[in-house]
Formats: structure tokens, C-alpha cells, sequence
């Protein structure tokens, strides 16, 4: 079972981050790439067209613009924004080997974009409450854009993982024994 799953972190921001971070990449370009990266988090079978992938596309692309905001006045407003324009319905859900976790339902005739940015919401404000600051970001190591959650209670990360944090100490190591 993914670790991810078994602790108290945010798994509606892992979906989030894995989502936006695919459409970044590419590897989620098209509709059937999109539907697997859902589908992998749990969340409802999405049946979407190129026109609804697009829409889902634009949805990271706002989702993102949140998770590349530090300023935390403007990340409550622009998450605010999200909830006005896209009313979390929360519902208990429990999933295969997973804990109970909040998961949004839509309405029956909301499009696939207007649930993902009501899941935005509601993570990405649960999140922000709990931590009170913008604890989410884009990894720093230099090659690497992929945006990440902050899970740690000490100091801020700064890598999106472990593999990315040792290339830029190790490559920090040998400039320095030169």
C-alpha cells in the first residue's frame, strides 16, 4: 500500500499535486491519462471527452496559480473564491485499505472540472486552516518544477522529494571539494 495513505497528511492534496504536476508534464495530456490519475486517487469514473479534458487541463492550470502563491492573504482569498464559485458537498467516503477520508460529491449534471476545483476547495482550505500558512510549494532542486505539499512541522520544504533534496546536496558537495 502506498505510505502516503497510511499517515495523517492530506490525501486530497497529494491527488492535487499528482494531478497538476501530470498536466505539467504531459503524461496526463490526454482524456484517458486524466481519468487514470483520478481514477488512482479514488476518485468518481470520469468518462471525458477532449472538451471536457481540456476543461479539466484549465482546472490544474487555476489550481496551480493557488499552489504557486506563498502570500498567505492572497491564497485564502483565492481559495475563497474556489468555495463561493465551487461548493464543496462533503461526504465521508471510505476507500479499499485507506482511512475515512472527506471526499466532494457534485451535483449530478456538474461537469468534470467543477468537481475538481470543489475538491480544490475543500482540500485546499481544510489544509490552509489546519496549517495556517501556505504549506504546499514547487520543488527548488534546479531541472524540477513539480509542485509538492508540505507535510513537515519544522522547517519549510523545499523539495518536492527526497531524491530531488540529495541530486542538489550531493551537487552542493562536489562544487564545495573543488
Amino acid at each position: 500500500m502506498d505510505q502516503r495513505f497510511t499517515d495523517d497528511n492530506p490525501r486530497g492534496l497529494y491527488f492535487l499535486t499528482d494531478l497538476v504536476n501530470a498536466v505539467r508534464d504531459g503524461t496526463a495530456a490526454t482524456p484517458a491519462g486524466l481519468e487514470g490519475v483520478v481514477e488512482r486517487h479514488g476518485g468518481p469514473p470520469l468518462r471525458l471527452t477532449d472538451a471536457t479534458a481540456e476543461e479539466v487541463r484549465e482546472a490544474a492550470a487555476a489550481i496551480a496559480g493557488i499552489l504557486d502563491t506563498k502570500d498567505e492573504d492572497r491564497a485564502a482569498e483565492a481559495i475563497n473564491t474556489l468555495l463561493d464559485r465551487y461548493p464543496a458537498r462533503p461526504r465521508l467516503v471510505r476507500l479499499p485499505q485507506r482511512p475515512w477520508s472527506l471526499h466532494t460529491r457534485a451535483p449530478r449534471d456538474a461537469r468534470p472540472a467543477q468537481w475538481l476545483l470543489s475538491t480544490a476547495a475543500l482540500a485546499l482550505a481544510l489544509w490552509f486552516s489546519e496549517r495556517g500558512y501556505c504549506a504546499w510549494g514547487r520543488c527548488a532542486a534546479p531541472g524540477c518544477d513539480r509542485y509538492f505539499i508540505d507535510t513537515g512541522r519544522r522547517s519549510p520544504q523545499r523539495y518536492c522529494s527526497t531524491r530531488c533534496g540529495t541530486r542538489v546536496r550531493v551537487a552542493a558537495h562536489r562544487d564545495r571539494s573543488r
